[in-house]
């Protein structure tokens, strides 16, 4: 029952608009807001990641990876919720993100259980296997149609048997609605700037291997959002 939407031909892919700028391009634009981001994003996106991130229950001990880190203020959450035992990996392109996580964490005092690495997630440099949770939000929908199947496809790799995955992203379901048709014009008109664009979140993940576990629909400002927990 689960694959019935692959019955009826519809793939993860079918009308979600292309990303056309580059991932250095994407680098510098994050590099150059990463002291502000905090400001741009903290009234809107932290409500969803911070839902994303209890639907992935962690626990003390558990290796956790947020892909997309930012400025690190789901990491700092993750940080807590592993414990002295357990550790969490931030990885992100930008390195001014990168470096603005870093120095949350070492003022919060969680370097000794949290890190961030500056690079891409078409390659996590993590080996087969390292994680028990993979956390993105507001991440996936940055990566180009073709590259999302490639950035599952390694978050699933890393992750250990029965592992989790959580992702927030903005949906494409719904896409009748008059406020996500005026979000897709911006996308199309100024790519650079608003570098999200709705994607179909359950169907990636589903066919990406991943067995849905929970599927919720929010709104942000009147724009669809799909919260989607899945297991390796």
């Amino acid at each position: 029952m689960r694959n019935n939407h692959l019955l009826r031909g519809e793939r993860s892919y079918d009308g979600i608009l292309p990303v056309s700028r580059s991932r250095s391009q994407a680098k510098r634009f994050y590099d150059r807001i990463s002291r502000f981001y905090d400001y741009i994003t903290g009234g809107f996106e932290r409500r969803i990641s911070e839902k994303a991130l209890s639907y992935l229950s962690i626990s003390a001990g558990e290796t956790i990876l947020e892909v997309g880190n930012g400025s690190g203020y789901s990491l700092e959450r993750m940080a807590n919720l592993v414990g002295d035992e357990g550790w969490a990996s931030g990885l992100d392109l930008s390195s001014g993100m990168a470096e603005e996580a870093k120095r949350r964490l070492e003022n919060a005092r969680l370097l000794d259980r949290a890190g961030v690495i500056c690079g891409d997630a078409l390659m996590i440099p993590f080996r087969e296997g390292t994680f028990d949770a993979v956390l993105m939000s507001f991440t996936l929908e940055l990566f180009d149609t073709p590259d999302i199947p490639v950035v599952l496809r390694e978050a699933r790799r890393s992750l250990k048997h029965g592992g989790r995955l959580a992702v927030a992203s903005l949906s494409r379901i719904g896409s009748s609605s008059l406020m996500l048709r005026l979000y897709e014009w911006a996308h199309m008109t100024w790519p650079t700037y608003v570098d999200c664009r709705p994607i179909y979140v359950e169907r990636a993940l589903r066919e990406a291997g991943f067995e849905t576990t929970i599927s919720e629909k929010d709104t942000m400002y009147g724009l669809p959002i799909e919260i989607v927990v899945a297991q390796k």
